[in-house]
């Protein structure tokens, strides 16, 4: 039986990520808004201190790798690092998810060494801040499609192609660059690779300026006759077609959840922002009456609410099963599917509930409204974790139902 309460050991986690995103996250969340590409040095604290957290064990508010290896735990239900992490999340971006995205040595990269680094690289790389490269100017939603090149040279790998929409690009200490091996063999072909910066042939283009999450750099990268060492290669340099490339795409067993969990966050925070507006002007939703006969912005409240919830267990559901050694890829699209559309509908009906306030300056309303928007793109869109969920239900390869 999974009970989905946040368990009581991780409460006092789940307090200090929440003093963190009250007293530090949500005080400068309007500022770094608006100075876009402007490096929060009030982060560098926060940092140190989550890499005490991940370093015990229990997990923090960061990346996390979701390892398959080892024993599972005998004594039954366990919750762990993945767990912990998503609680810490949740609360970190109730501050601001930008800033969450900005925090050294918490990159999406890093849930990907987490992932699926050997044990010598696992030690290798430890405090190393890792961006993910995977999208690319051909390639989004369909990983698979992926057209960056690594070639066997001597001792080495060289890579070459482009990649874009790389969170932290520009800020951090090395990419996780997705790069196929053997185009002839397809997916299967496709590892990740540690590229540090200064590399001679990696190259940060540009920095874009977006929508939402401005705190948070997002680069675009190019590789010509980049020159990795073959021992930067995570995981095995087998191509084995019959598994496919199930290796890296462990990596969005634990990113995914990560991702909703941020959803959930700022979805949390849109609601009591609402609500606190909503009690001011007299209208409280009432949990003991049928939402037909309240007040239209209350009974709207108590749908957003009940959107929100489902969003909320899905995600613990899936880094649940990811502690407990339990194949998790389908709920971790559930979790991520649900959450970033309904972070979405909830902003964006938190600024209309709220009328002309919410759209202005004066709430942090229509900033969530705007940031919310990117965590139902990135990790594989909403029509992709659709996709992924009826595969997997329906039993159907990714020939079979495309």
């Amino acid at each position: 039986m999974i009970n989905l309460e946040a368990p009581k050991k991780a409460g006092a986690l789940i307090n200090q990520a929440y003093q963190a995103a009250a007293e530090v996250f949500r005080p400068i969340s309007r500022k770094y808004d608006r100075a876009e590409h402007t490096y929060p040095a009030e982060l560098d604290m926060f940092a140190a201190l989550l890499d005490g957290l991940n370093s015990s064990g229990e997990g923090g508010a960061g990346a996390a790798g979701v390892r398959r290896s080892g024993a599972e735990d005998k004594k039954g239900n366990r919750n762990g690092a993945n767990l912990n992490v998503v609680l810490g999340t949740i609360e970190m971006c109730w501050g601001d998810v930008g800033l969450l995205l900005s925090m050294p040595r918490q990159g999406l990269g890093n849930a990907a060494i987490g992932s699926v680094a050997t044990d010598e690289q696992l030690e290798r790389f430890s405090g190393l801040w890792a961006a993910m490269a995977i999208t690319e100017p051909g390639c989004g939603s369909d990983s698979a499609a992926i057209t960056t090149t690594a070639t066997v040279d001597g001792d080495d790998y060289l890579l070459n192609g482009e990649k874009i929409f790389v969170t932290s690009g520009q800020r951090a200490d090395a990419v996780v660059v997705w790069a196929t091996l053997d185009k002839s063999k397809g997916r299967a072909a496709i590892k990740s690779f540690v590229v540090e910066k200064g590399t001679p042939g990696f190259e940060v283009v540009r920095v874009e300026h977006k929508l939402g999450i401005r705190a948070s750099d997002t680069a675009v990268l190019r590789f010509e006759n980049c020159r990795v060492p073959r021992e930067n290669l995570l995981g095995t340099p087998e191509i084995d077609t019959a598994k496919g490339f199930a290796g890296v795409m462990q990596t969005f067993d634990n990113t995914r959840p990560l991702v909703a969990a941020m959803a959930v966050g700022v979805a949390r925070a849109a609601l009591e922002e609402t609500r606190a507006i909503l009690s001011s002007a007299g209208v409280t939703p009432d949990y003991d009456r049928p939402s037909v006969t309240q007040h239209a912005a209350a009974a709207t409240f108590l749908q957003l609410e009940a959107d929100y919830e489902a969003a909320y267990l899905l995600t613990l559901e899936s880094a649940w099963m990811a502690d407990n050694r339990q194949p998790n890829s389908l709920q971790a699209s559930m979790a991520k599917a649900k959450a970033g559309r309904s972070v979405v509908e909830i902003t964006l009906k938190c600024v209309e509930l709220a009328g002309a306030f919410g759209y202005t300056e004066e709430s942090l309303l229509e900033k969530w409204a705007r940031d919310a928007k990117i965590l139902d793109i990135f990790e594989g869109t909403q029509q992709i974790q659709q996709l992924i969920v009826a595969r997997r239900v329906l039993g159907k390869t990714s020939a079979q139902l495309k």
